[in-house]
């Protein structure tokens, strides 16, 4: 069975799910997010997704909101079955009851833990030694859809949202080809989600980044992972941003703040445990790990 098919998505998470739908169902139509800039030069960049979309020849629509012309354009490719990964758009009853086989999400958590836009970044941060990915048919609610398959995948101790993200974007488009015939044939139903156990993550901001040490460094390391690439982790330096791109947990008591020189590395103080700093990256300056930027920061540990 091959359904009228419009799939909804947007980063490099989406990606692979897209592909492998493009093998096994008739995608009329591609939605994604608008053209954003990017990066320092504020060059304006196409979603993962729409570059994807492009190099298998579907056509690809990119509203700001999906209503209006949009939803117009939606209801005209005659859609049978959406799927949706990371789109970045809530969608509402119009678009949910549009198709026959309803709306198909491929979310990166086992839900109920993590519903919301940052599942991932969530799991590591709050130290979760599994997450995994969820195929759920949409409500009207915020992942509060019945379940149609889930699957579990350990995190690793140096996992970070980036490299975390590429392992369950492929697992994903996995589970969401072996799930998606029984679906359509009837022979899988859908189970409510128990509301037992159910956390929410909401979207990350910038200024969520700052690494605040009056807090113990076990969290700050997972946070430093949790936060690669984006926002991003940082200390105020000499009253600029100096991201930390990798750091480790080293056991000691000093006062939280307090800069430090620890196995020829910088280091700071937390309220329980010491933040072995390995990679940083001043402002205006590029990733150099600790060692070479003491070299430059001969006054790092000075009072």
């Amino acid at each position: 069975m091959k359904p009228r098919t419009a799939f909804m998505g947007s980063p490099e998470f989406a990606v692979p799910s897209l592909r492998a739908l493009a093998k096994s169902a008739s995608i009329v139509g591609v939605f994604t997010q608008p053209d954003r800039q990017a990066g320092r030069g504020k060059k304006v960049s196409p979603p993962p997704v729409k570059q994807a979309a492009e190099e298998l020849g579907l056509p690809v629509f990119q509203p700001p909101r999906l209503k209006g012309e949009a939803l117009d354009q939606l209801r005209a490719l005659a859609p049978e079955l959406i799927v949706v990964a990371a789109f970045g758009q809530i969608l509402r009853s119009a678009v949910l009851d549009l198709p026959k086989y309803g709306c198909i999400n491929v979310h990166a958590s086992l839900l109920p833990r993590w519903r919301g836009a940052a599942p991932i970044n969530a799991a590591i941060l709050h130290g979760d030694s599994v997450t995994g990915i969820s195929i759920m048919k949409m409500d009207e609610g915020i992942d509060t859809g019945p379940i149609l398959a889930q699957k579990e995948l350990p995190i690793s101790t140096g996992d970070t949202a980036e490299t975390l993200a590429l392992r369950l974007a492929e697992l994903g488009a996995e589970l969401l080809t072996a799930t998606l015939p029984r679906y359509l044939e009837g022979t899988l139903q859908p189970t409510p989600q128990p509301e037992d156990g159910a956390t929410y993550i909401g979207m990350l901001k910038k200024d969520d980044g700052w690494l605040d040490t009056a807090r113990p460094a076990v969290q700050l390391e997972r946070q430093v992972r949790a936060y690669q690439p984006w926002p991003g982790s940082a200390i105020l330096w000499k009253g600029q941003p100096l991201k930390i791109l990798r750091a480790s947990v080293q056991s000691g008591n000093r006062p939280a703040g307090e800069r430090l020189v620890l196995d020829s590395l910088p280091a700071i103080g937390t309220s329980e445990g010491i933040l072995l700093l390995e990679s940083l990256q001043p402002a205006g300056k590029r990733p150099m790990d600790g060692n070479s930027f003491l070299q430059g920061a001969r006054d790092w540990s000075s009072h």
